[in-house]
């Protein structure tokens, strides 16, 4: 790991610890705010994204930012190498029933896109403070003890898993993913899955394997999740943790991405489940 990296690492170490305490103490009412997808903002989310983005500009190794809850992207240093995508709370509307959230940064180099990213962390936000780093083909799991993150342990996925987190409303489902899930079930998966999408991808990594799902839908055919905040910092996790991820038909990491808040379908999960999935959506 490269010095510029570790810098950022160590950054999101210290904008985690101050959103641990934020979520701890603020207030999980709703703003006045929309974000650039019409979401009502929560004051938490504007909060996190306020510590994120004051933490990052401190960095010469930044060449820009950009977040889940902004319209444009942030110029910081024209002869810095990389960029930096991030959703400074995912999942916030859980934190009102004390459900687990999460933070997701991409890092990037030369531009936003799958082809580019080179490093990614998640944060969840739970019971246990964990983050998750994966860089140089290696995915490794840290703990907060006494506001020190601690290394645990390297993550790998198994072949195969038997959990399932499928989201998206299942009303708006197609019929062949929905035979899919339920064959999956058939089959003695267990369902797992809390609405948040860092936490329900993180056990996932954590219990060896699995498929987590957010399709393509009659209602949203270009699916719900955004590439550059959450979509591609994940596929480069399963990816670098022995599984894969695609959006039904190809990797995600080699779609093109013309907008910073461009979404698509995703799957998510070791190598079998994943190749379930491919094999049912390229069929259609």
């Amino acid at each position: 790991m490269n010095k510029d990296i570790k810098d950022i690492i160590d950054v999101i170490e210290i904008c985690s610890i101050e959103i641990k305490e934020l979520i701890a103490q603020g207030d999980t009412a709703k703003s006045t705010h929309q974000n650039s997808t019409g979401d009502t903002q929560l004051k938490l989310d504007i909060q996190s994204d306020i510590i994120i983005q004051r933490q990052l500009q401190k960095l010469k190794c930044i060449k820009s930012i950009v977040s889940e809850e902004q319209d444009e992207i942030i110029r910081l240093n024209d002869d810095a190498p990389y960029h930096i995508a991030y959703d400074p709370l995912d999942g916030s509307s859980l934190v009102d029933v004390n459900l687990s959230v999460g933070s997701i940064y991409g890092i990037y180099r030369h531009s936003y896109s799958g082809k580019n990213i080179i490093g990614a962390v998640y944060v969840v936000f739970g019971p246990r403070v964990e983050m998750v780093v994966a860089i140089d083909k290696a995915v490794k799991l840290y703990r907060l003890l006494d506001d020190k993150f601690v290394y645990i342990q390297d993550i790998k996925l198994q072949d195969r898993g038997n959990i399932l987190a499928p989201g998206s409303t299942q009303g708006m489902w197609y019929p062949h993913h929905k035979d899919m899930i339920d064959g999956l079930f058939a089959d003695g998966y267990r369902l797992r899955y809390s609405g948040g999408m860092v936490p329900d991808l993180h056990q996932i990594l954590l219990k060896g394997g699995g498929l987590f799902s957010y399709p393509a839908t009659k209602d949203l055919p270009s699916g719900k999740l955004r590439q550059l905040f959450e979509v591609f910092p994940f596929a480069l996790v399963f990816k670098f943790a022995g599984g894969d991820a695609i959006d039904g038909e190809h990797k995600l990491l080699d779609i093109n991405t013309s907008h910073i808040h461009d979404t698509t379908p995703c799957f998510f999960g070791s190598k079998y489940e994943v190749d379930i999935a491919y094999r049912v959506w390229s069929r259609g």
